[in-house]
């Protein structure tokens, strides 16, 4: 039986057995923790001194090229995790949830770092804004890497996912973690460690697991540190009132268990394919992972008229579901956890059950196949029927954290809306429904309860991801008993571990200081165009102002000719004469294309691609008889660490563009953005 070990300082600690680790299938002990108490004052040491100068050394880009390899490097290796994976209880289709879904996070920030976040490391959150008259004071906000260490304090459901799912952000960010695994499942834990060690893809002190105990390791954190947490309600609350994180203001994220909900919306019959819709989707939230989500359908609220015809086709499922050894061909859900996950689960049950009834299954139901499965911690899926939910207060509070959903009635969509917030905060809630209108009623009132909600018919079942999968894309996290905190959501998760800061002073400094062009600070002209330039060869404020060119009528007419766009105000004297402008004026996109004209370089150079536009705004009408010119500036530069079929690096520049009149107003402002390329090495 092997010793688990803490990756403490770049070595791997733990020679003494502690607790015994059993197989979630036959009980059979696998693994110890170590008794060893790890030196949480050398691990916060190695963090700050090793991990941070060697994340700080690299940029958002290069982390994010990071976090893409070490993704292909572990679904390469996942047959690995897999192997550990089903001694979790896990079923094939379970561990892909965990395992490759975790490495398709780690894919998604590297997509998310290398298309929304700059070359170096600083993030301006602008644009920038003038805070006097004459445009030399200006204001804006940078996000900044914090300079701390992040701790994550894991639940056990999610091994694999749950580690890389806040991993992946917080080293984009370029911030350090300590992670502590929930000790049940740790083992699988460790195997993905070890993976990702043998990688040699991370710099050293970017990632160190605690295996057991977090002993001091609170006491020791600093202001810039910060903590999160995914459990329960209660040991959240617990953790968050340490005396040291209170005293110092270090930030702590919660995201515990909730009792979330799934609604049948009143306008969906037996007979309609919503209907069967719902019915699955109770059904896979209760059996996937055997129930051990934490967006797992706790509460199932349908019509009064429907909840025996709900029960019957519910059950009716739960009946074909082979519970047992995951390693059995046709199993489709496994065991708990663990055995003390097991006997909590019967005894909600019991409580549950209390003055309600059992349609489906129940605290002794289970006969699972599989050698030896008498030993291991399995619980039979139960469907539990509420019929008066008002009454029973505790199927709104209580969560057997397991294959367990409390079935329930309601009069009208008030009152399933009513129902669904007395869970007092959940991270997920669905509504099936065929008609826009009770989605539109329903959704905003249900939103302030539910940090996440699916609505789900015909149409988006085709694609839907289902209720309890989060997404990297979109915020995971639920107000009052589902934390109050947040995760994924994209690039929001990022930021959440960096420092927003606001800074003021003339454009000239704010541009130096967010590497980033603002309007009003120095630029550089010279005589080669902006255009001429490879990519590491530009400067940020590289300029160039262009020649003058007056509209006439005969642009306007050939304009229209070539686009279509025969619209009044470009056409009829009267019309225009008498409209807000007074006069006819020229195609807003006229504008835009005379402006390429006047500060394109036509000729073969480095600019490969223009591949869009961003902000673009008509600020005043151009008419007839009015001088325009452009002022193209080298804005930002961002190096994805990319090169083309032969082999030539380029990339992205965003440069912005204001055109003026005669009287040196603005009339067009956008940012353009192009690729651009590298020298030849």
């Amino acid at each position: 039986m092997k010793t688990l070990q803490s990756f403490i300082a770049g070595e791997w600690v733990g020679e003494h057995a502690a607790q015994p680790l059993q197989s979630a299938i036959d009980g059979s002990v696998l693994y110890h923790t170590h008794a060893e108490t790890p030196d949480f004052a050398a691990a916060l040491t190695f963090a700050r001194e090793q991990g941070l100068k060697n994340l700080l050394a690299l940029d958002f880009q290069q982390r994010a090229s990071i976090l893409r390899t070490l993704a292909k490097y572990l679904n390469e290796h996942k047959e690995a995790l897999y192997a550990v994976s089903v001694h979790t209880g896990a079923t094939r289709n379970d561990s892909w949830i965990d395992i490759e879904g975790g490495a398709g996070t780690l894919f998604a920030y590297a997509s998310i770092g290398t298309n929304e976040f700059p070359s170096g490391n600083v993030f301006h959150e602008g644009p920038a804004f003038p805070l006097g008259k004459q445009g030399h004071f200006a204001g804006t906000h940078i996000l900044v890497p914090r300079r701390g260490v992040a701790v994550h304090i894991n639940a056990f459901n999610f091994p694999v996912w749950g580690l890389l799912e806040k991993f992946a952000p917080t080293f984009l960010a370029g911030m350090p973690c300590i992670v502590k695994p929930a000790s049940a499942t740790s083992y699988l834990t460790e195997e993905l460690l070890r993976l990702i060690e043998a990688s040699g893809l991370l710099p050293a002190g970017s990632l160190q697991l605690v295996i057991g105990s977090t002993g001091d390791l609170l006491d020791r954190l600093e202001e810039s540190d910060l903590v999160t947490f995914t459990g329960s309600a209660d040991t959240a609350a617990k953790l968050k009132a340490t005396p040291n994180l209170v005293k110092r203001s270090i930030p702590f994220t919660a995201e515990a268990d909730s009792l979330n909900c799934a609604i049948l919306g009143p306008d969906v019959s037996p007979d309609d394919e919503e209907f069967d819709l719902f019915v699955k989707e109770v059904v896979r939230e209760m059996t996937t992972k055997a129930g051990q989500k934490c967006t797992a359908i706790r509460r199932v609220i349908v019509p009064q008229a429907y909840i025996d015809i709900v029960a019957e086709r519910i059950s009716a499922r739960l009946a074909k579901v082979v519970v047992g050894d995951p390693r059995v061909d046709g199993v489709r859900m496994g065991p708990l956890a663990s055995k003390a996950q097991q006997h909590d689960v019967r005894e909600r049950i019991a409580i549950l059950a209390e003055g309600n009834q059992i349609a489906f299954g129940g605290v002794d139901a289970v006969k699972p196949v599989g050698e030896a499965t008498e030993h291991g911690a399995f619980v039979s899926p139960t469907l539990i029927v509420c019929r008066q939910p008002l009454a029973h207060p505790r199927v709104h509070d209580v969560e057997a954290f397991g294959p367990v959903s409390t079935l329930m009635p309601y009069d009208d969509i008030d009152n399933a809306i009513a129902l669904a917030a007395k869970g007092r905060g959940s991270l997920v809630a669905s509504l099936v429904t065929k008609d826009p209108g009770i989605a539109a009623q329903a959704i905003p009132l249900m939103a302030a309860w539910h940090g996440r909600l699916l609505i789900l018919d015909r149409e988006a079942a085709v694609e839907s991801t289902g209720h309890g999968s989060p997404l990297p894309q979109l915020k995971h996290g639920g107000p009052g008993r589902a934390g109050g905190g947040e995760e994924l959501g994209g690039a929001r998760a990022v930021k959440h571990y960096l420092q927003r800061t606001a800074i003021q002073g003339s454009p000239t400094m704010l541009a130096a200081v967010t590497r980033e062009h603002v309007r009003g600070a120095a630029v550089r002209e010279s005589v080669v165009h902006p255009f001429r330039h490879y990519f590491e060869d530009l400067h940020i404020g590289d300029s160039l102002l262009t020649h003058r060119r007056t509209v006439s009528e005969a642009d306007i007419c050939a304009f229209g000719g070539l686009s279509g766009d025969y619209f009044y105000m470009h056409f009829d004297e009267i019309a225009a004469k008498e409209s807000t402008f007074g006069k006819r004026i020229a195609h807003g996109y006229f504008v835009l294309s005379a402006a390429a004209g006047l500060f394109v370089s036509p000729g073969v150079g480095p600019v490969l691609a223009n591949y869009g536009l961003d902000t673009l705004r008509f600020v005043k009408p151009v008419g007839i008889g009015d001088t325009i010119r452009a002022r193209l500036t080298c804005k930002r530069k961002i190096d994805r660490q990319k090169k083309d079929t032969n082999g030539v690096g380029q990339g992205v520049v965003a440069w912005d563009v204001e055109v003026t009149n005669q009287d040196n107003e603005l009339v067009a402002s956008y940012d353009i953005l192009t690729l651009v390329a590298k020298k030849a090495q």
